[in-house]
């Protein structure tokens, strides 16, 4: 990534904001600096969110079908994700490392009403999937160029 700050891609930027401007409650487990959503938590300490907690405990503060959106917005590897956690003195068990985007997905299904929108990011255009009860309505690919990986946005709604 060209830059840390996914959100702050002018093209990102335009596509969330397309995708969750109609929902009154919107929320970020993984949100570094960004304000997009209405409640938002990030693992860092040093991030400007409400909350500074693992991504399932923060999921797990939300009752079952509460809320209208979530920005998804992972670590999007393996890697990625060990390093985000051993950055700010966390480690992850092997379990919690092989189950870790499964678990956060089955959460995010678990609080998203019927009808609501979730708009991930990542490698792969597969999203939250059929599976947990979402259909995609949308896909964004962002080119970064050079050896960069473009950023696929997905945009999904539970149904």
């Amino acid at each position: 990534m060209p830059n840390k700050e996914t959100f702050s891609i002018k093209p990102i930027a335009r596509f969330i904001g397309e995708e969750i401007s109609d929902c009154e409650m919107v929320v970020d487990p993984f949100a570094r600096n960004s304000r997009l959503a209405h409640i938002t938590n990030d693992l860092n300490p040093e991030c400007d969110t409400d909350h500074h907690l693992d991504a399932l405990e923060f999921l797990m503060l939300f009752n079952d079908e509460s809320v209208d959106g979530v920005l998804y917005d992972p670590p999007y590897s393996l890697r990625q994700l060990k390093e985000c956690y051993d950055g700010v003195g966390f480690s992850l068990s092997q379990y919690q490392t092989q189950h870790f985007f499964s678990d956060i997905k089955d959460e995010i299904s678990r609080i998203c009403k019927t009808g609501a929108k979730v708009v991930s990011f990542g490698w792969s255009s597969l999203g939250m999937g059929a599976t947990r009860g979402f259909s995609h309505r949308r896909i964004l690919l962002v080119p970064h160029g050079g050896i960069h990986h473009d950023t696929i946005c997905v945009s999904e709604v539970k149904l």
